[in-house]
């Protein structure tokens, strides 16, 4: 099954509400456009979004005298997906190691996503090191062992309640030493507890960066898609923490929320860096706007 396939497939729950819920009209009427708010609404793109998109909708219609709805849902997929059209690349590849910090709350797939980035880097013949800093959760640090082990990545840990800053020198002094291209750092998510997750991640922060100061090159936050609109919180309090440079958004296989990535984009100017559609070790997928767009809201047919 090829990329698209699976997006597809694992999308299929929000595409099929949003088509239980848009009407089959023919002709474009107020009631088409309630139906396509209501939509938007559903899947969790958030109020504000989806009477933003609706009113764009509305306009081009307008503009270009169009009738047919089938035409104006193409048009409003194509806005939605201008709105996912956020370029921030990463700083080009600097010096070695490439320093990837991942941070998000328990449970969303966080250590897995690591694996599955890491096995990316593997596949295209680089090196690298994944460094335990989770060292607060019990059983993180094995987790993430072996995900090295699964990847062939070289691993850095300590025991469970050792300072995490420290597990991070250790895993740059790794990577530098041995020539590592990339670093993946795994941390704790006690967003319950923001100070003392503040004083951590800006701790581990102050080490990469005495090491090399370009770093960390991405940050990147794993999101629980089937949550919704509480990934957007957790998006809102660990951006006051931490600059976030990219979104990684899980679990979106069998979610009838898919419409959260278009949400996170728009409110916080951050890309979507990878969404997960699976449990597979390649189901982690680069972010493709238009192909996401297309996998949610499919075709519409006015006759079925």
């Amino acid at each position: 099954m090829n990329l698209f396939a699976r997006l597809k497939e694992g999308l299929t729950k929000t595409r099929n509400q949003i088509a239980a819920i848009v009407e089959h009209d023919k002709v474009v009427s107020d009631d088409f456009y309630e139906s396509l708010e209501d939509a938007l609404i559903t899947a969790d793109v958030g109020a504000d979004l989806a009477l933003e998109v609706v009113e764009e909708l509305r306009r081009e219609v307008e503009q270009y005298e169009i009738t047919s709805c089938k035409e104006a849902y193409g048009i409003m997929k194509r806005i939605l997906a201008h709105h996912l059209l956020i370029v921030k690349d990463p700083d080009d590849f600097p010096p070695k190691p490439w320093t990837i910090l991942v941070i998000g709350v328990n449970g969303v797939g966080k250590t897995t996503t690591i694996g599955k980035i890491a096995n990316e880097y593997r596949q295209l013949k680089r090196s690298v090191v994944l460094a335990a800093a989770d060292t607060f959760r019990a059983g993180a640090t094995e987790q993430l062992r072996i995900w090295s082990d699964r990847t062939g990545s070289d691993f850095v840990g300590q025991h469970e309640g050792a300072d995490a800053a420290s597990v991070v020198f250790d895993g740059m002094e790794a990577a530098k030493g041995r020539g590592h291209d990339v670093m993946i750092i795994d941390t704790a998510g006690r967003l319950h507890n923001k100070k003392n997750l503040m004083t951590e991640l800006d701790k581990i922060v102050r080490v990469l960066q005495k090491s090399n100061p370009w770093t960390p090159n991405e940050v990147l936050l794993v999101l629980d898609g089937t949550t919704g609109q509480n990934a957007i919180k957790q998006a809102e309090a660990f951006n006051e923490i931490i600059k976030v440079t990219g979104f990684v958004v899980t679990k979106l296989d069998g979610t009838a929320k898919g419409g959260v990535a278009i949400a996170l984009t728009k409110k916080f100017g951050i890309p979507v860096r990878k969404i997960g559609v699976g449990e597979g070790i390649d189901d982690l997928q680069d972010f493709d706007p238009v192909a996401y767009v297309e996998a949610m809201f499919g075709d519409f047919d006015p006759t079925a």
